[in-house]
């Protein structure tokens, strides 16, 4: 029987007067890539942060790799590897000097090498040059480098196909086939399903912070009259 690495159950967030999400459930099995689809503000960065523990959810439960989604936040850390859309840089060190910060977040643990982490990504030729000067593209591949230098069991990506070309997009690619086949489990929150076509095993949909039924049309009346 496949083992179950995440379980997300009616899973719940307000910010203020708003619900971001509206009783989420998820599961999914070790080895397995999934694409969240769905429009601005459909819940799709919400539930990424709830996974990753860096936002509590106001109400449901969950598991991740075994872990209490609630009360165990540090061991799920120590799985999890996340792109946020905003890359997260700073840009007055270079990019040598900015993923060796992050070993040293980290206590020094890294299984990946800064200088291969950089020659990954293809940013070799940048490693001494300060990241303010970067452009959009370079900043996301210093990001991904990041995730590079310490594989995780849980890859979370926000939009990580935007401002990458071709060669940006296949890398990405290759995370997730490399992370899935790892027996880990990557969620991909995408506009652009296309990109990942043949490295996700199935879409989940979100409309206004549910989860569509599988086998509605993604029409905006159908989606709503679906989730009610």
């Amino acid at each position: 029987m496949a083992r179950e690495g995440l379980v997300l159950e009616g899973i719940a967030r307000r910010f203020g007067r708003k619900w971001a999400l509206r009783g989420t459930s998820v599961r999914a099995e070790a080895g397995t890539a999934i694409a969240l689809m769905g429009h601005n503000g459909s819940g799709k960065t919400t539930l990424l942060r709830i996974v990753a523990t860096t936002l509590r959810p106001t109400r449901g439960s969950g598991t991740v790799l075994g872990h209490d989604l609630l009360n165990e936040a540090a061991a799920i850390r120590e799985h999890v590897g996340v792109l946020y859309h905003a890359a997260g840089v700073y840009g007055d060190l270079t990019a040598r000097e900015n993923l060796e910060f992050s070993r040293k977040m980290w206590g020094g643990r890294a299984v990946v090498g800064v200088d291969a982490a950089l020659d990954r990504v293809g940013l070799s030729y940048a490693a001494g040059e300060r990241a303010a000067g970067f452009s959009s593209g370079m900043t996301r591949r210093l990001a991904l480098a990041r995730v590079v230098m310490r594989p995780p069991t849980i890859l979370l990506l926000d939009e990580p196909y935007a401002s990458f070309d071709a060669d940006g997009i296949e890398l990405v690619n290759e995370l997730v086939r490399e992370t899935a086949d790892g027996g880990g489990i990557v969620l991909i929150a995408t506009h652009d399903p296309e990109r990942s076509n043949g490295v996700v095993d199935r879409v989940i949909t979100l409309h206004e912070g549910r989860v569509v039924p599988e086998g509605v049309a993604a029409g905006p009346k159908l989606v709503a009259e679906a989730v009610r």
